[in-house]
């Protein structure tokens, strides 16, 4: 670790000395990594260090090495940077506290609270009715935080897939007839009467559970921002469930969300109107996230029969 990098560390969290323990994982593209700091002497015995550092010669998994991709990347961390520096949450939509971010260049490094030290250190890779639920209330009650709160600073529209910042994928696509629509989806959207901020990517890997599975934590903010609050929903529902629970659990699961949004948001909101334009608006999300995965990585799989019969709704709704 570089004395400045270090110092940084030891200064914020006021610690003696510092020891780097075990990486937790390689950021995407190898734009860095993160590793979890023993501390010394500090109120924290551990910190999580977000270590980004922008490649020379940038390795995409799925082959889309651009430089709209890098600057993308780029403004994701710049983004994640301001969201941990300006914006906080509360114990029902839990977040790491930032100690310290700081920019060298063509590195940054953002310190953070070690959630697996606050009591949220269960990793999921499949989750039961309590674990979806718990994260459909983190959900519901970070979109109540944030309804009607501009994204200052972030990305003006949320999530790491939207349209303007896509048409590289949406070239790709082959699907012709929602090619062609992707753009009234978009703006669909775009335009809905109810705005909150999104975390932007809201899947089962970005959460933290409690032991039992009953609270949870959510972590990388690059892609937060302004939007509908289906987008979040959507995308994590389709990360942890396959067709056929989709088409069975989907209805219930969004009902729940529902009842925690609506004892989370302010009382001077027409819930009724927010719900009845979210509802509608599930649909065209769930279909511009396929849009997306279509010209991304066409084999993937989550492109199934319940994304493709939301998709062929979506196109009849717009012939009307």
């Amino acid at each position: 670790m570089k004395p400045e990098h270090q110092d940084l560390v030891l200064q914020a969290c006021g610690a003696s000395s510092l020891c780097v323990g075990a990486k937790i994982q390689t950021l995407w593209s190898g734009y860095g990594e993160i590793v979890r700091l023993q501390l010394q002497g500090s109120d924290w015995p551990s910190v999580v260090l977000k270590h980004v550092k922008f490649p020379e010669e940038v390795e995409h998994p799925g082959g889309w090495n651009t430089d709209r991709s890098h600057t993308r990347k780029v403004r994701s961390y710049q983004v994640e940077t301001h969201w941990y520096q300006n914006f906080s949450t509360n114990q029902s939509c839990r977040t790491p506290a930032c100690l310290a971010a700081r920019s060298y260049g063509d590195e940054m490094l953002i310190v953070l609270e070690d959630l697996d030290v606050a009591g949220y250190d269960q990793r999921r890779t499949s989750v039961k009715d309590r674990e979806i639920k718990a994260c459909l209330s983190w959900l519901a009650h970070f979109h109540a935080l944030f309804l009607g709160v501009e994204p200052e600073g972030l990305w003006p529209v949320g999530t790491y897939w939207h349209l303007e910042t896509r048409p590289d994928e949406l070239e790709a696509m082959g699907h012709p007839e929602l090619k062609a629509a992707a753009g009234d989806i978009d703006k669909i959207l775009n335009e809905c009467r109810f705005k909150a901020i999104v975390h932007g990517d809201a899947k089962l890997a970005n959460f933290c559970f409690s032991e039992g599975g009953r609270d949870v934590a959510a972590v990388d903010f690059q892609y937060v921002g302004g939007g509908c609050g289906m987008k979040d929903v959507v995308y994590f529902l389709g990360s942890c469930m396959e067709e056929k629970q989709c088409e069975k659990r989907v209805p219930g699961l969004l009902d729940y969300y529902f009842s925690e949004l609506k004892q989370s948001v302010k009382k001077d909101v027409d819930f009724a109107a927010l719900e009845t334009e979210w509802r509608e608006m599930f649909v065209y999300a769930w279909t511009d996230f396929h849009r997306f995965l279509l010209g991304w990585q066409p084999g993937h799989w989550k492109i199934n029969r319940y994304s493709k019969q939301l998709t062929k709704e979506v196109l009849r709704k717009l012939k009307l």
